[in-house]
């Protein structure tokens, strides 16, 4: 494993994208880490989930390529302690030999961007891989959101609706700010949760207060309602 000054080093002198691999079994641990160096990439390596932690929040990884099934601490806790905890946004694709719906979505729940089952092919992993830095490089242009005459901006904290300007509380806006960017999907009432709060929320009823007051400042005077609430689903603005 490089220590901090001579990955910082490494990564300074070249263009090459830095990844923390996270896999407690040593043989696929080092033919993976092979194969993406080979590929162009710096790797990194934890075997458990409280070392991955530490690396993670000591280090600027580019992205994680985090096993699920860890000895201690499992992945899905390491993911959801990143996001939660240190507010990491780095990509995360989980790698796992579960293959069943529910474990896929409770890594997408807890934050990752995309998921792997074992076996795989390594050209394929590669290709995620690219796929979420692709993506994130495209996000960390992304400073402002527009569903029809609805906008928000966020560096300048303004929102917007038929060019009238619409004053929200910080938490109406981190709301307002999750269910644009992930328009038209539905976002969770568990997820909005998370988002605001972590694991504790304060009440039952301080999301539902929440939400009607966005409600009530973006589509109140207007003809048209862009929020819409999906019973037993969850919420969504419209496209």
């Amino acid at each position: 494993m490089l220590d901090r000054d001579e990955r910082a080093y490494r990564k300074a002198m070249s263009d090459r994208s830095t990844v923390l691999l996270v896999e407690d079994h040593r043989e696929l641990a080092a033919s993976t880490g092979a194969y993406l160096e080979a590929a162009g990439f710096l790797v990194d390596y934890a075997q458990d989930g409280l070392n991955a932690m530490h690396l993670a929040v000591t280090n600027d990884y580019d992205a994680i390529v985090l096993d699920i099934g860890l000895p201690g601490v499992d992945g899905l806790e390491v993911c959801r302690r990143l996001r939660r905890d240190a507010k990491s946004a780095v990509p995360i694709i989980m790698l796992t030999a579960r293959d069943q719906l529910d474990d896929k979505l409770s890594g997408f729940d807890v934050g990752a961007d995309d998921y792997l089952v074992k076996p795989f092919d390594m050209p394929e992993l590669e290709a995620r891989l690219n796929a979420v830095l692709r993506r994130r490089d495209i996000d960390a242009f992304r400073e402002s959101y527009a569903i029809g005459d609805l906008t928000l901006d966020v560096a300048t904290a303004q929102v917007k609706r038929a060019g009238r300007e619409i004053r929200l509380s910080k938490t109406q806006f981190e709301l307002l700010r999750l269910l644009m960017r992930e328009s038209p999907n539905v976002v969770s009432r568990e997820r909005l949760e998370r988002h605001l709060w972590g694991e504790e929320p304060p009440d039952s009823d301080a999301l539902r207060s929440h939400l009607y007051n966005l409600r009530k400042a973006i589509d109140k005077p207007f003809d048209e309602e862009l929020m819409e609430t999906l019973p037993g689903r969850g919420f969504r603005i419209r496209a």
